[in-house]
């Protein structure tokens, strides 16, 4: 697994306790822990911990888009892996900005498809490909913000073993 990837996995599972938890924990703890069962060897830790920073001072902000994005779908009852997968790609979209948008959003989709249920993956893609749209209305591409495949940091593993 790439290294930006496992940092986003670590990150959004650590987000996922904290909210489960009504937020009662301090983030950074849970990041520690979350880091020493999840990705013992990561050298480079900067990543996860500005994601979750980034989100929680954010994170009125975040809720609010998330809101006005998905009307139809009141915050308290998005799946608490759902939204907290939207509130990283929201960050890394409109916040963050190191990577390309449709890197975000695809990263998102990814978690989603391999955290969440079984449609996660279609309503993250859908939330933020509208947020896209309303971010760049003249990209001709809009309509398939999350098509295309993430390009991470590093090449990723296959999945199947080659004889």
């Amino acid at each position: 697994m790439a290294n930006r990837h496992l940092s986003r996995t670590v990150a959004m599972q650590t987000l996922y306790e904290w909210d489960f938890n009504s937020r009662k924990s301090l983030l950074g703890d849970l990041a520690k822990h979350n880091i020493s069962e999840l990705a013992p060897g990561l050298e480079d830790l900067s990543f996860i911990y500005g994601l979750l920073d980034g989100v929680q001072k954010n994170i009125d902000a975040i809720d609010k888009i998330i809101s006005e994005t998905a009307p139809e779908w009141p915050l308290e009852q998005i799946t608490v892996i759902d939204r907290n997968i939207l509130r990283l790609g929201i960050f890394e979209l409109l916040f963050a900005k190191e990577v390309p948008p449709k890197v975000a959003i695809n990263e998102a989709v990814e978690l989603g498809k391999t955290f969440g249920g079984e449609s996660s993956g279609k309503f993250v893609n859908g939330v933020l490909g509208t947020l896209y749209k309303k971010l760049f209305p003249g990209d001709s591409n809009a309509h398939s913000a999350g098509s295309e495949k993430p390009n991470d940091d590093e090449p990723k593993e296959p999945l199947t073993e080659t004889a």
